[in-house]
């Protein structure tokens, strides 16, 4: 059944609705750069979505979601028509319908075509009842990416992608597909035209994405979405930055939810701390010592599933605590907790019939049944055949949030990690799930079951512990997990290809609204990595939102930081670094609650004019806006080459700031200590060394590396790192910018209740060409040194340090909102020659 010509047109209160001769076809300009386009084949159009937070339209689910969800008023846009298409126009865009044959063509407002369907077989369903909707694609100019969790390269053309969440243990990471996320977003940006734009289908049924890999020579080269079922609900999001695409994804489907300071600190995980048969809470206090005697950091603890062991046929049965294992869960939480650790207990959704649970879960009816609705669904689990919760039913979701709060909460922790939540053990896509009591099927609701997981979790910990900021932990997830969780990339494999692919992964998930995330470093399944390879995945997963070491290897050993002596002097230089870039890394954090900005981002996110970096083959990327770095993933490496974007200078951090020119490529010697970072000549880096362990130290101390532009600008942000106030106005947003040239003006302007705890600063501001003549804060000029070390014991002056060029400033901090630092740099002549 293929749409081919247009019948009418139907104004509403909210949009317009196409009549065709196959579909009707919904309409709706939600604000001047995000339409919805909703094809319907039945005609029904229910507005259903557990995805979207904001609307233009009643939906079923307002009342479940009305602590997330705003409506807002649609745009009443007009048309022209003629004979041949009727024309619509927002203040970016103009978009045509054409009526025979039926297509849909976005132009931005300076004319550029920028969406184009295929001309006679746009939307179309089959004998099967599946459903695609087909574009018009430029091989030669166009890249695609986000998608979700994705293998491989991070431009998609010519991939062929599924969208069925799988437990993808093992994967590999360069072809692995389909992963353990279903996100069926996506940004197309054009290389001639650099401009891009988004296409989101509101749609959790199983589905595919093509991007030119099929071919036929009867039509145009294309890309295609095929959808399981359900309608083809398109929303097209404009540009032309991919910054605006994703911003505007974010807006219907939610920011990153902003975690808990204690979250960025390291985690320490492996299957095999829960699996020794007693004790086990002694042996993990011995584990915790070791970090400290290495002085390797470490404020977050994960503990796998078998802490949940039964204590006579060891099965899993979540909730349940082995009490050989751990003889007081209270306790240990308690000592934990005394040691600084956040302890975070693993949760699985299937039910073994054992489960000591399981008459609460019969009482309360709370699993997904068989096709007629009355049975219990059984299905692989592990340890055998299991019963799985429905997250879409009401009871399920209360019955399982009182026993999170009553067996882990309770005990000391505001943290959930959901495991194994793909529900890949539910093989029967007929299966009934409640649906909120409408009714439905897992073919449509396999991937809301883990976003509702989540969301269940979110609201056992505001119940609990109300002024808490929830930190929860999803593997799987669809569209708008980034508001309730963070994400990893899930059971990983031991390899150097894993290392370089997970990277793109990393960024894929950023381009997808997914800010928080990581993955497995070490990889999670094979054998121990060897020393090389875990040192190499440490330096870059330190650059991850999620820093978690967690294995399960398949040779009888245990992968931890310190396990090869001869590198741990490397491992520790590069937590430690970890633990300086808190600062920035936190702000980088509310950025992405505010915005739906990436933290660890592709070249082409920050320099979208420049061509080069929209297939980069060096395996690079920026860490926020500020420093781009080039980890070293190639084992035995004795350089590096990576590519410098056009359009900036670059200075190399590990070589005295030695200044490249941006827009070529080049090669830098590399050892064992290489962590490769160049910084951006408008940066505003921020760093402290006063946190080494995130819940015992406080920040008193900020260093602030400034590039050598003069207009520059970065809001550091800081709050408790615990507590919701920060929701109240309990936050301190300070916006450091940079202006002028001769006389630099570095201004601070706060806003925000909070109580900074920071009472000086450290500024080292590049300034490759000459020193400064004079140096004021707050109005006053302050001392200058000759002697570095001198300068060094001040608590206030400058000095001009001839080793990488940097004009040194220490400083109280001024006790005000507003305040000036100014460096002036102004011709000075020192014995008068100059003067008339």
């Amino acid at each position: 059944m293929l749409i081919s010509k247009f019948n009418k047109i139907k104004k509403l209160d909210n949009g317009y609705i196409v009549n065709t001769d196959s579909a009707d076809i919904l309409l709706i300009f939600l604000t001047d750069d995000i339409v919805r386009i909703r094809v319907s084949f039945n005609k029904k159009f229910i507005e259903r979505s557990y995805a979207l937070i904001t609307t233009a339209w009643e939906d079923e689910l307002d009342d479940l979601f009305k602590n997330e969800r705003q409506k807002i008023k649609a745009l009443n846009i007009p048309y022209l028509e003629n004979e041949n298409e009727i024309q619509f126009k927002t203040k970016t865009l103009k978009i045509i319908l054409n009526k025979n044959p039926l297509y849909f063509a976005i132009y931005d407002n300076k004319g550029t075509l920028i969406y184009n369907d295929i001309h006679e077989r746009a939307f179309e369903k089959d004998f099967l009842g599946r459903q695609y909707h087909y574009n018009e694609i430029d091989l030669d100019h166009d890249h695609f990416y986000g998608f979700g969790e994705r293998t491989g390269k991070l431009d998609k053309l010519y991939s062929r992608m599924r969208n069925s969440s799988k437990d993808a243990i093992g994967h590999n990471p360069e072809n692995g597909d389909p992963l353990y996320k279903h996100i069926p977003f996506y940004i197309k940006l054009n290389d001639k035209s650099k401009k891009a734009c988004g296409l989101f289908y509101n749609n959790s049924y199983e589905s595919t994405f093509d991007m030119g890999k099929e071919r036929s020579g009867y039509w145009s080269p294309y890309s295609y979405y095929e959808t399981d079922g359900g309608d083809i609900d398109l929303f097209f999001l404009n540009g032309p930055s991919i910054k605006n695409v994703i911003n505007n994804y974010t807006f219907l489907t939610g920011k990153q939810a902003l975690p808990p300071k204690q979250s960025l600190g390291y985690t320490a995980s492996t299957m095999y701390y829960a699996e020794l048969e007693k004790d086990n809470d002694k042996e993990i206090y011995d584990v915790i010592n070791t970090y400290a005697k290495e002085k390797i950091n470490i404020d977050n603890f994960w503990l796998a599933s078998g802490y949940s062991s039964g204590e006579k046929d060891n099965l899993r049965y979540t909730f349940n605590w082995n009490k050989i294992k751990f003889p007081n869960p209270a306790e240990f939480f308690r000592k934990m907790n005394k040691m600084g650790i956040n302890v975070i207990p693993n949760l699985k959704v299937g039910i073994l019939k054992n489960h000591p649970y399981m008459n609460d879960f019969k009482k309360n009816d709370v699993f997904i049944k068989i096709q007629n609705g009355k049975e219990d669904y059984i299905g692989r689990w592990w340890g055998g055949k299991g019963k799985f919760i429905d997250f879409t039913k009401p009871s399920a979701r209360n019955t399982w949030k009182e026993l999170l709060k009553k067996t882990i909460l309770s005990l000391g922790t505001i943290t959930v990690w959901n495991d194994n939540c793909e529900y890949d053990g539910v093989e029967d896509r007929s299966a009934y799930c409640s649906n909120e009591g409408k009714g439905g099927i897992m073919a449509e609701l396999k991937p809301i079951q883990a976003n509702m997981m989540a969301y269940t979790a979110k609201n056992a910990v505001n119940e609990l512990y109300p002024n808490r900021r929830p930190y929860i932990i999803n593997r799987a997830g669809y569209s708008g997990i980034q508001r309730y969780a963070q994400t990893w990339a899930g059971d990983n494999l031991t390899s150097w290809k894993t290392l370089k692919y997970d990277i793109q992964t990393i960024l894929g998930m950023g381009l997808s609204g997914v800010a928080n995330n990581g993955a497995d470093i070490g990889g999670f399944t094979g054998g121990a990595p060897e020393g090389e390879l875990l040192l190499r995945w440490i330096q870059n997963g330190i650059f991850q939102p999620r820093f978690v070491i967690n294995s399960a290897n398949t040779d009888n050993t245990v992968t931890q930081p310190f396990m090869y002596e001869e590198y741990n002097d490397y491992v520790r230089q590069a937590y430690h670094l970890r633990y300086l870039m808190l600062p920035y890394l936190y702000s980088l954090m509310y950025q992405a609650h505010i915005t739906g900005q990436p933290i660890m981002r592709p070249l082409f996110y920050d320099f979208q004019d420049d061509v080069k970096c929209y297939d980069d083959p060096y395996d690079t990327f920026m860490f926020g806006p500020a420093i781009l770095v080039a980890n070293v993933v190639d084992k035995g490496a004795k350089t590096r080459k990576l590519y410098l974007p056009q359009g900036a200078k670059w200075y190399d951090m590990n070589n005295n700031l030695q200044e490249y020119q941006g827009g070529q490529v080049i090669e830098i010697p590399v050892d064992l200590s290489s962590i490769p970072m160049f910084l951006r000549d408008n940066a505003i880096f921020t760093t402290s060394k006063d946190v080494m362990h995130i819940t015992t130290d406080t920040m008193k101390h900020l260093d602030i590396l400034i590039g050598d532009q003069d207009d520059a600008q970065f809001a550091f942000y800081d709050d408790d790192g615990l507590s919701n106030d920060f929701e109240k106005g309990i936050y301190r947003l300070t916006t450091i910018s940079v202006s002028g040239n001769e006389q630099k003006i570095i201004n601070f302007k706060s806003k925000g209740s909070f109580k900074s705890t920071i009472k000086s600063l450290t500024l080292r501001v590049i300034s490759k060409q000459k020193g400064a003549l004079w140096v004021s804060v707050d109005g006053k000029k302050i001392k200058r040194y000759l002697v570095k070390s001198q300068w060094e014991k001040a608590e206030e002056g400058w000095y001009y340090n001839l080793s990488d060029r940097t004009i040194l400033i220490n400083t109280a901090v001024p006790k005000k909102d507003n305040f000036d630092i100014i460096v002036s740099t102004e011709e000075f002549d020192l014995i008068g020659m100059n003067k008339d």
